[in-house]
């Protein structure tokens, strides 16, 4: 995990005080959601619900992230935070579909809500989610801690709505705006889950990072004085932030010494314009024209290990 200038202590104890949080409002807008009768709140009990859980696999996201690579796992636990995203995201598609079914049962049978307490308590979950996703924004923002961000500003943005929805209610005596706005919820949350899940399971499945285009990567690196070719190109993420490429490159007949500034010429363009900080190269001689004894030299290895810090 890459954190923007906080230590993993801060990002620590800031989940922990969202998870104590988050607990307490999921009891109490369960229990007065009950008492007043409206589904919009308790959809919002069950989406906070799943917020405590995402928080909660984000704090052991983190914990395994911060512990150094292994001979078991070279690469460390960089994508723990990955799989609680996905997690996290899945567990959202769950609740909107329930929230949605619910919603629209509701709009055929009607119930009596009490508005007066729908308002009082959203207006409790708009400060506190808010609070939660500020301080979410402020300690890292990659796509572990990005996913329970969206979770928040979503519960906010929701419970706001549910204050809206419940003045309507007292000044219409309409019932189907509760249900109504359970769909709407239920629509946002689901929007906002399936870019989580999209994004996550291209990582796991080890595709291409979504803002990369593997031309442009090609293009970078054949434009480097002395390369030739490149093939055998794969590029994936490592992490949320953490990008790896592995490739085989041809370059012309040059000496063994020179090979080393075409490498730096390849990883600085991959660094600068990529933000690729990882890589594998592996150099391939261009057969010259004259016949020369050992002009196909054997392809030589080029490792670079990154030092694991991310360019922005």
């Amino acid at each position: 995990m890459h954190v923007h200038g906080s230590p993993t202590g801060k990002t620590q104890r800031v989940l922990q005080l969202s998870l104590l949080l988050t607990a307490l409002y999921v009891i109490a807008t369960l229990w007065f959601g009950i008492r007043a009768r409206s589904l919009a709140l308790v959809g919002e009990a069950g989406h906070n619900a799943s917020d405590f859980f995402a928080i909660l696999l984000s704090f052991v996201a983190v914990y395994f992230q911060a512990k150094p690579a292994t001979d078991e796992k070279t690469f460390g636990y960089q994508r723990a935070g990955v799989l609680a995203a996905f997690v996290n995201g899945l567990t959202l598609i769950v609740i909107a579909i329930w929230i949605g079914l619910a919603a629209v049962g509701r709009l055929y049978r009607p119930v009596d809500v009490q508005p007066g307490i729908m308002m009082t308590v959203a207006a409790f979950g708009v400060v506190m989610n808010g609070v939660i996703a500020l301080l979410l924004w402020r300690v890292g923002r990659d796509l572990n801690l990005r996913s329970v961000f969206l979770h928040m500003m979503g519960d906010a943005l929701s419970t706001a709505a549910v204050i809206v929805g419940g003045a309507a209610i007292a000044w219409t005596g309409l019932r189907w705006i509760d249900p109504v706005l359970s769909i709407g919820i239920a629509a946002m949350i689901l929007w906002s889950s399936i870019g989580i899940v999209r994004e996550t399971l291209n990582i796991l499945l080890e595709g291409t990072p979504r803002n990369l285009c593997l031309a442009d990567v090609r293009e970078a690196m054949r434009d480097i004085p002395g390369v030739r070719d490149v093939h055998d190109l794969h590029v994936w993420s490592l992490g949320s932030q953490s990008y790896a490429l592995a490739s085989h490159v041809t370059v012309g007949d040059v000496p063994m010494q020179d090979q080393a500034g075409i490498l730096d010429g390849i990883r600085g363009a991959l660094r600068r314009n990529f933000h690729i900080t990882h890589t594998t190269i592996q150099f391939e001689m261009e057969c010259c024209p004259r016949a020369e004894e050992n002009c196909c030299a054997p392809p030589e290895e080029a490792h670079h290990e990154c030092d694991h810090t991310h360019a922005h």
